[in-house]
């Protein structure tokens, strides 16, 4: 008998912890100060989200950047996560970047304010 109360009970906290959904915070910002033509590195920090299957993706123009490292999935107090995306770029005035994040079936994307 105690082992099926301690089974249910079991089973509830994870059905808890499996039922929650938080959706993500997303910032994007560079290192440095942005300035046309000087290199810089373009960080998307995506934080306060469960469950932990998403995508992130960093875009120069609506295209996926390449060579992007992205840090190791993080866990946070509450059973939520955090990831960081970056990239190395070289900002020109015409060119829009921005950070795309699917979770869920929620699909979000922020753009880059230079501040030039």
């Amino acid at each position: 008998m105690r082992a099926l109360i301690s089974l249910a009970l079991f089973c509830m906290l994870y059905l808890t912890v499996q039922g929650k959904v938080s959706s993500p915070k997303i910032q994007v910002y560079s290192h440095y100060p942005g300035e046309y033509g000087k290199q810089n590195t373009l960080i998307c920090y995506v934080s306060g989200f469960h469950p932990p299957d998403i995508s992130i993706e960093l875009l120069k123009n609506g295209q996926p950047i390449p060579n992007t490292q992205q840090t190791d999935l993080a866990f946070e107090k509450g059973w939520q996560f955090h990831l960081t995306k970056s990239v190395s770029f070289t900002p020109e005035k015409s060119d829009e970047y921005s950070c795309s994040v699917r979770h869920m079936s929620t699909t979000k994307k922020i753009v880059w304010e230079s501040n030039m």
